[in-house]
């Protein structure tokens, strides 16, 4: 019998990879539902690893890149790719961010009315990540637990975990030492006379923005990350500045309506690069970062391993073990 902590995207992943494998496993989840995971229920549900190449270690690009294939097994993934854009002021943004990453393609105005009819005339350059893909981290969430409840993993609402377990997922409610919490703020907007199919990112020296269709003319909007503790909700000051890069993208975005809002603490290294750590007799899957969705798939694929001392699929997770 496995324990794990925490039916977040990590606990869930590692119930997952160890139940495949066999185990008897138990979650326990101090929250009623998957909505109480905030980190989880508010991501963007981007997987997009090589676009994060430009400001992320190759180490998270390498690690994201099984992510679209192994979500699909449980939950709808939409792969068409990420569009990369900027305001004509703001090309050198373009130039570095194309620097910087690898898997994609320059595509001019005339390509990207192709792509996106909607952004017809509105950007003269963009970079196009085809391989990339998104999904709704909801559905994901309640697909993947639907999909481990069906192999028989128990999971136990509104029970805190005992003192002594095998497996802790819980992000920034473990007491694993340097850990350090980063604020992410979102909004969800309805917009339904504007039709985007893909993830858009905006690139602004200031306030970059990401741009994720959840269907039906809505949408989440986020881009923010600060050094902070605070469980507060989103800042005016966040949501003005979300809110005006929407505008950029698409002046009919102006006229959304704003229908959910929300914040959540993401755990991260140092090095902002995810790892298991060992303390006593706990493994620890942390410091995912804002990379909950893209890399909880091959941390919990390492868990796994090592659990069943199967090799290692390359150097690079043992480097990652500490």
């Amino acid at each position: 019998m496995i324990t794990i902590a925490g039916a977040g995207v990590a606990g869930l992943a590692s119930a997952y990879e160890l139940a495949k494998r066999g185990a008897e496993v138990i979650l326990y989840e101090a929250g009623s539902s998957p909505a109480d995971n905030p980190s989880s229920w508010f991501a963007g549900g981007m997987l997009a690893p090589w676009c994060e190449g430009k400001v992320a270690d190759p180490e998270v690009v390498r690690l994201g890149a099984g992510a679209i294939n192994w979500w699909a097994q449980f939950t709808p993934v939409t792969r068409k790719g990420t569009l990369v854009l900027t305001p004509p002021r703001d090309r050198a943004e373009l130039d570095r961010f194309a620097r910087r990453t690898d898997r994609h393609r320059w595509v001019d105005a005339g390509e990207i009315a192709m792509l996106e009819p909607t952004l017809e005339g509105r950007f003269q350059r963009g970079l196009f990540f085809e391989d990339e893909a998104h999904l709704d981290p909801r559905r994901a969430l309640i697909d993947l637990t639907a999909a481990v409840q069906a192999m028989g993993v128990d999971i136990r609402y509104d029970t805190p975990a005992p003192d002594r377990i095998d497996v802790d997922c819980r992000g920034m409610a473990s007491d694993l030492p340097g850990l350090r919490s980063i604020r992410g703020e979102m909004a969800i907007i309805e917009a339904p006379e504007v039709q985007i199919t893909r993830t858009l990112r905006l690139l602004h020296p200031r306030i970059p923005l990401y741009l994720v269709p959840r269907g039906d003319g809505i949408y989440m909007i986020g881009a923010t990350m600060v050094e902070s503790a605070s469980w507060k909700p989103i800042t005016v000051r966040s949501l003005l500045e979300l809110l005006g890069a929407a505008f950029t993208l698409h002046p009919a975005l102006g006229e959304a309506s704003v229908i959910e809002t929300g914040a959540g603490l993401r755990p991260a290294f140092a090095d902002n690069i995810p790892a298991l750590k060992h303390r006593g007799e706990t493994t620890h899957v942390n410091g995912l970062y804002r990379h909950g969705y893209l890399l909880a798939p091959a941390l919990a694929g390492q868990l796994a391993r090592q659990f069943f001392q199967e090799p290692a699929d390359d150097h690079h997770s043992q480097r990652r073990t500490a």
